[in-house]
């Protein structure tokens, strides 16, 4: 049996004030600072531990992985910075209120945006200064592969390849994995791993800063190689379906 925690990032500054974010790289807010480090707590009362870390390249995930590690005092443990794990782009809405956006072109289109399956959100022009090609983390990927805006399909498409690479092998090599990333890059695992439809993955919310464990087995038959034994998040029921909830209300009129 394998284990596998996965968490999404504490709420950022842009969380906190509704925006879509995608691959802005904005801070943790003083509340995902907060929920971060109570992660890590979460994480040391099961007495779990890791052999090596992934997180994308985006600030407020990385810190969200340093504050648990802090918290569990494994800070030795290797950690890649992978922009495969980085947010959904979200093209040219980023840094637009979600709410405000709702308003202005309806509560379906909003969630179409957010939550359909392979409709893109309109593009980020190449020449916008927030564009990944004139940001210098990105140097090292080719420019066919930097985003304009990403449907969650893209997003899982541009998953898939450091999954089957790397994280499945180390997984399979006996590695204690954590990754701290993003509420749509770890939908795409979720979605390989569990083996969700479309329809199901649309449905499901990430809340912020609560540890993902899962159990799992070898299975060659499965698109990700294994079949989950068991998953549960590290806190009450209650206070994750609060979470949940929070994040699926976002796209609503105010």
């Amino acid at each position: 049996m394998y284990t596998l925690v996965v968490v999404r990032h504490g709420e950022s500054t842009w969380n906190k004030e509704n925006r879509f974010t995608g691959w802005k790289d904005v801070d943790l807010s003083e509340k995902g600072i907060s929920e971060a480090q109570k992660a890590g707590k979460a994480l040391v009362q099961q007495k779990l531990t890791f052999d090596f870390a992934y997180t994308s390249r985006l600030t407020r995930a990385i810190r969200t992985l340093n504050y648990i590690l802090d918290e569990m005092k494994l800070q030795w443990v290797p950690v890649t910075k992978e922009w495969r794990l980085n947010e959904r782009h979200y093209g040219g809405l980023q840094g637009l209120n979600k709410a405000e956006t709702a308003e202005k072109h309806g509560e379906q289109q909003v969630k179409i945006w957010r939550r359909s399956f392979d409709t893109p959100p309109p593009p980020m022009e190449t020449s916008h200064p927030d564009h990944p090609s004139h940001d210098v983390r990105y140097n090292d990927v080719e420019a066919k592969d930097l985003p304009n805006g990403e449907s969650l399909k893209d997003t899982i498409a541009r998953f898939l390849p450091l999954w089957e690479q790397k994280i499945a092998k180390d997984i399979l090599a006996g590695k204690k994995i954590l990754i701290a990333a993003h509420g749509n890059s770890l939908r795409a695992l979720i979605k390989l791993l569990e083996g969700q439809s479309a329809e199901e993955i649309m449905a499901v919310n990430v809340p912020t800063g609560i540890p993902l464990v899962y159990q799992l087995e070898k299975d060659p038959s499965t698109p990700s190689g294994f079949k989950v034994l068991k998953k549960e998040f590290l806190a009450d029921a209650e206070s994750v379906a609060a979470a949940m909830a929070h994040v699926a209300d976002q796209g609503k009129k105010i």
